[in-house]
C-alpha cells in the first residue's frame, strides 16, 4: 500500500512540477529541481526516511531503464539519415566525451576534492543507468553521482537552448547532438520541443556519450586518478 502511495505522490508531485514550469519557464521551477524539493519536503513532513523513500519508489526507478531504451524508436525511423551522418556522429560525440571526462577532473582538482568525489563526478555527462556503472567501476559514490548527473542534466537543459540560440544554430542534427551530449536525457527532452530530427539526433548523442563514455572512461579515469595523485607527491 505505502508504495502504491509513494508512486502515485512522486507522480503528482513531478506533474506538478512540469505544469508549474510550462507556465514559468525560470530556472528553479525546472521539474528536476522543482519536483525533488518538494518531495524533500514532503518525506520531511511526515517522517519517512530518504531510505524508506527510495524503497517504496523503487518501480519508478525501474521504469528508468526501459525508458532509456525507448529512445531506440526515433533513431530507427531516421536510421537513413544516421548512417548518413555517423562519421560526424562518431567524431563529434566522441570528442565532447572526452572533453566532458577532462574537464571535470580539472575542476575537480582545482577545487580539491577528495578521490571519490572526483571519480563521482567525472560520469556526470551520461545518462543516469550508465554513469551509475561508470561510478561504481571507478570507486565512486553512485548515490552521488546521481546527483551530478541530475545537475549537469538541468544546466545543460537551461543554457543549452540559449547557447543554441547565441550562436545561431539553425541544423537539427546539430542542435540534437549538442543538447543529447551536453545534457543527456534532459536535453533530449528539450529537443523535442524543437522537432522529431532533433530529438532523434538528441537521443544518438545521449546514447553513443554513454557507451563511449563507459568504454573510456573505465580506463580513462582510474587512469586520471593515478596521474593525479603522482603529481602531488
Amino acid at each position: 500500500m505505502m508504495t502504491f502511495l509513494i508512486t502515485i505522490i512522486t507522480y503528482i508531485v513531478y506533474r506538478l512540477a512540469k505544469f508549474l514550469y510550462s507556465q514559468r519557464q525560470l530556472p528553479f521551477f525546472h521539474p528536476l529541481l522543482l519536483a525533488p524539493a518538494m518531495l524533500i519536503g514532503i518525506i520531511s513532513i511526515v517522517h519517512i526516511s530518504a531510505s524508506e523513500y527510495i524503497g517504496d519508489a523503487k518501480w519508478l526507478s525501474h521504469m528508468l531503464a526501459p525508458a532509456t531504451v525507448a529512445f531506440a524508436v526515433p533513431i530507427y525511423k531516421h536510421r537513413q539519415l544516421v548512417l548518413k551522418y555517423i562519421s560526424t556522429i562518431l567524431a563529434s560525440i566522441t570528442a565532447g566525451s572526452l572533453i566532458a571526462i577532462f574537464s571535470s577532473y580539472v575542476l575537480a582538482e582545482a577545487i580539491n576534492l577528495k578521490y571519490d568525489f572526483v571519480t563521482s563526478i567525472l560520469p556526470r555527462s551520461i545518462t543516469t543507468p550508465i554513469a551509475i556503472e561508470v561510478s561504481k567501476e571507478t570507486g565512486g559514490l553512485p548515490t552521488l553521482t546521481t546527483v551530478f548527473v541530475i545537475m549537469t542534466g538541468v544546466v545543460g537543459g537551461i543554457v543549452g537552448p540559449m547557447v543554441i540560440k547565441w550562436l545561431s544554430i539553425k541544423n537539427p542534427i546539430a542542435k540534437g547532438l549538442a543538447l543529447g551530449m551536453g545534457a543527456h536525457g534532459a536535453g533530449t527532452n528539450k529537443a523535442m520541443e524543437y522537432g522529431e530530427q532533433e530529438a532523434t539526433f538528441s537521443s544518438i548523442g545521449m546514447i553513443f556519450a554513454a557507451v563511449i563514455t563507459f568504454a573510456s572512461g573505465i580506463l580513462l579515469i582510474p587512469l586520471l586518478m593515478h596521474l593525479g595523485q603522482l603529481f602531488s607527491l
